[in-house]
């Protein structure tokens, strides 16, 4: 524990040691003697331990010392046994490289002599005899171990090492060991090349394979062995041979240091330092660990040291009772200075004896500055002097509402902010009252928020009661209506009947009534009511017989401020929108009839003449007949053939007045499912009298089976019919030639935004559409004809799209030159359509594409 900060010695010290010592023991606080009475006994327990510890780390050193000096002398002999007998072997291979490099042994001595000194040396595990440029003229190995690759007499690879010694082998003129190689698998291996020299001259080299495993179990003796443990290892350190101690195993142990691994080692000579021989001592002591001595001293410190607790316990109490205060304190502080919520304390005569920080924030004025302040205090506003002298007096005698004070609060820099005040009486531990406490709240953004709603809620009232559309909102499954405005007061009154009503006569299911005072669950339970109001709304065109007047009617589902489920319906008057439209289809047929009159009026002279033919041939065969008669040159037979001829004239006649008939009279639009090939067959007999007259001919392909469609045919056929009609127009206006005054009808189906249609195109051979006029094309009375009117394509558009269609024209371009016009519109293919309720008119929900 450390001393002190402001632990000092006097000045004057008295000349005896003892009063020294009890004068600066006066000096210390009764907190700190404790600390000091704590410390003495602790500090003579830990200074007697570390002087027993001191003694056996002494003892311990000079153990491990003199066991590091006797395994550095047993290494060192084993060393030497280790040089003397690879001494000695180099000597016999010496000789064996001598009787080599001379020649005085053939292929079959070298075997037997090679197997002689493998069988006397063990760790030597094959020779081999190689010449000068590295091939091996003859080698011997044991069955375990057979010769790493050398050259062959016409070529072999090798190791760099292994060429590095041969290398240095022929340059020296020395034996030369290599260093250990570790193959995967196998025994670490030792290279020693011999040089072959005859008469000064090198010859190639004798190489022994020794075994280091042989190595350590025939060089090492066995009294060494069993005492250390003994390891050959490579120069980094890898283990190639013995037994090591690893460090791992002492982990096992309370102390790791109180038993270090003594190690010894050296190069093996004459290999070099390329092998070294370690030796590494076991552990024969107990160590420190295993000492009764030291067990006791441990035992009488622990019973010392927890004698001490007893000590400590009451000086412990109470340092963690002054912390405890301390944070408490600090706690309390931070919660005070951390809460948004000015808090004020005043005694019973209105003096100001606490504030906290956001009172001060609030006021703007410091602690200092309003601590000990009374009536008027420095935030109160001058001109609120009375009023505010008046809510401290009720304040002070305890008549404040629960819900609080409004007043305003003047900031030290003037500025005027709205505040709450909420008082209680202040308890002390004694249960007297010592004053008062007050909170106070800053409620001015609150008051500016509530001010901007209710100005906000006024304009969107002003708003929606100035609306032309009636507005009421009403809770499923109940007849209250939460909401109405004006208009819908005037029509309804401020009941829920008209509310009811225009859902009812809209189509909408009217709610299912449900008594929830006596079901706990709700009848809407699981709708998904924060979702309803992104809906789109419902909207139907319905006839209200007690107003007298068209309504469109649009519902939707919202959650109401409560979190009810509610309908909101709006209903907008079309009445005049109603007769306008029905003004404007009275309007439309009259002039699609006028424009049948007018085609065929255009038409007249060609249909005269197409009448003329038949009433002609009529004539010519009545004629032929009475004369035929008269002169008694006809017999039966001949007479019904004339007879035939003649009603089939007139049937044809028929047919073309039958036709003309059937496309003037018709007015009314009656959809039905019709056949497309019909349609195209009755105009296309219709057009072929204007495209006879003008000599064009006209090509036509129908898709076979093509579907029924739902609409008016006689319209559909109108539109077809203007269209070959100014196709035929275009290309006799044109001039082409006879070969080129054509026109292509095309009947196909087709898709357009995924949803089968009907296509019909009209393709002709004529002078095109000029740009300009391509922009006023489908304008109603805009005409380059001199007798024309300017309804017909108008007229074509407007029949196409009522059916649910498109219609467009373009140019048909040979590179710039213009070859003729494209006329195209489409028709949906029929689909099953829903059953209307009765007295409503649903819009179409179909998409036109733009």
């Amino acid at each position: 524990m450390p001393l002190p900060e402001n632990l000092f010695l006097p000045k004057a010290l008295p000349a005896s040691p003892l009063q020294r010592l009890k004068t600066w023991w006066s000096r210390l606080t009764p907190q700190r003697q404790d600390r000091f009475a704590m410390l003495a006994p602790l500090a003579a327990v830990v200074l007697f331990l570390v002087a027993i510890l001191s003694a056996f780390a002494y003892l311990r050193l000079e153990e491990i010392s003199r066991e590091r000096e006797a395994i550095s002398r047993d290494v060192e002999y084993t060393q030497q046994r280790l040089r003397l007998r690879l001494l000695e072997q180099q000597e016999q291979l010496g000789r064996f490289a001598r009787e080599v490099a001379s020649r005085e042994i053939n292929h079959q001595d070298f075997l037997n002599r090679a197997e002689a000194l493998v069988n006397l040396y063990p760790e030597v595990q094959g020779l081999a005899w190689i010449d000068e440029r590295r091939r091996v003229r003859v080698d011997y190995h044991t069955a375990n171990r057979p010769m790493p690759p050398q050259k062959t007499n016409e070529s072999a690879k090798n190791s760099t090492q292994s060429a590095d010694n041969f290398a240095l082998a022929r340059q020296l003129l020395v034996p030369i060991y290599s260093a250990p190689q570790t193959t995967p698998g196998r025994d670490s291996m030792l290279e020693l090349h011999l040089p072959l020299i005859e008469q000064a001259k090198f010859k190639g080299t004798l190489l022994a394979l020794y075994s280091v495993d042989a190595l350590f179990l025939y060089g090492i003796p066995n009294e060494i062995n069993a005492k250390y443990a003994m390891s050959l290892q490579d120069a980094q350190g890898k283990l190639l041979a013995g037994t090591t101690i690893s460090a791992s195993r002492l982990k096992r142990q309370l102390l790791p240091w109180a038993s270090p691994i003594n190690a010894y080692e050296m190069p093996v000579s004459p290999i070099g330092n390329g092998l070294t021989i370690q030796g590494q001592a076991y552990r024969t002591s107990l160590g420190v660990i295993g000492s009764g001595l030291f067990w006791l001293v441990m035992v009488l410190s622990a019973i010392t040291a927890w004698l001490l607790l007893a000590n400590w316990s009451h000086t412990r109490r109470r340092i963690q009772a002054q912390d405890a205060l301390v944070q408490e304190t600090a706690f309390r502080r931070a919660m005070e200075n951390s809460i948004l919520t000015g808090m004020r304390t005043m005694d019973l005569q209105g003096r100001i004896t606490y504030v906290n920080t956001a009172f001060c924030q609030m006021t703007g004025w410091s602690e200092e500055e309003l601590v000990g302040q009374t009536a008027p205090f420095p935030y109160w506003p001058e001109e609120d002097y009375e009023m505010l002298k008046q809510r401290l007096k009720d304040e002070l005698s305890g008549n404040i509402l629960p819900s609080g004070i409004h007043f305003r609060v003047k900031r030290k820099d003037g500025v005027i902010i709205e505040a709450r005040l909420y008082v209680s009486p202040l308890i002390d531990a004694f249960g007297q009252q010592t004053g008062w406490m007050t909170s106070m709240i800053d409620i001015t953004e609150p008051t500016r928020v509530r001010e901007q709603l209710a100005a906000s809620y006024e304009r969107f009232t002003t708003v929606l009661e100035a609306l032309d559309a009636s507005i009421s909102v009403a809770p499923l499954g109940s007849s209250e209506l939460l909401f109405a405005n004006k208009l819908y007061r005037q029509w309804f009154s401020a009941q829920a009947d008209g509310h009811v009503q225009l859902v009812a006569e809209a189509g909408v299911p009217p709610p299912v009534a449900s008594d929830e005072t006596q079901d706990e669950v709700d009848a809407f339970a699981g709708l998904p009511t924060n979702q309803l109001a992104d809906k789109e709304a419902e909207s139907a065109e319905i006839y209200l017989g007690t107003l007298g007047r068209w309504l469109e009617v649009r519902t939707r589902y919202l959650s109401w401020v409560d979190g009810r489920l509610a309908q909101m319906v709006i209903a907008t008057d079309i009445t005049a929108r109603r007769n306008a439209e029905q003004q404007s289809q009275v309007q439309a047929e009259r002039a699609q009839t006028a424009s049948r009159l007018i085609t065929m009026g255009e038409m007249a002279s060609s249909v005269a003449h197409e009448l003329n033919q038949p009433l002609t041939a009529i004539n010519n065969y009545c004629n032929g007949m009475v004369s035929r008669i008269r002169s008694k040159q006809i017999n039966e037979d001949e007479l019904l053939g004339a007879l035939e001829k003649t009603a089939k004239q007139a049937h044809r006649a028929g047919q073309i007045i039958h036709h003309i008939r059937s496309f003037v009279k018709r007015s009314e639009p009656n959809r039905t499912l019709s056949n497309v090939a019909t349609m195209v067959t009755e105009a296309v007999e219709l057009a072929e009298i204007e495209l006879r007259r003008r000599n064009v001919k006209l090509s036509q392909y129908l898709v076979p089976r093509l579907p029924m469609v739902l609409v008016d045919p006689i319209l559909i056929e109108q539109v077809l019919l203007n269209l070959l009609k100014n196709a035929a127009e275009s290309v006799d206006a044109a001039q082409r030639p006879t070969a080129q005054r054509l026109i292509k009808l095309t009947v196909a189906q087709a898709y357009v935004n995924d949803k089968p249609v009907i296509e019909f195109k009209v393709v002709d051979s004529g002078a095109g559409i000029s740009p300009d006029m391509m922009e006023h094309l489908y304008e109603a009375f805009y005409s380059t004809k001199a007798e024309g009117m300017g309804i017909g394509l108008s007229l074509c558009r407007s029949i196409v799209e009522s059916h649910m269609g498109r219609m467009k024209a373009e140019n048909l371009y040979n590179g710039a030159i213009v070859t003729g016009c494209c006329f195209t519109f489409w028709i949906p293919v029929a689909e099953p359509l829903p059953t209307a309720p009765t007295k409503r008119f649903v819009q179409p929900t179909l998409q036109i594409p733009p």
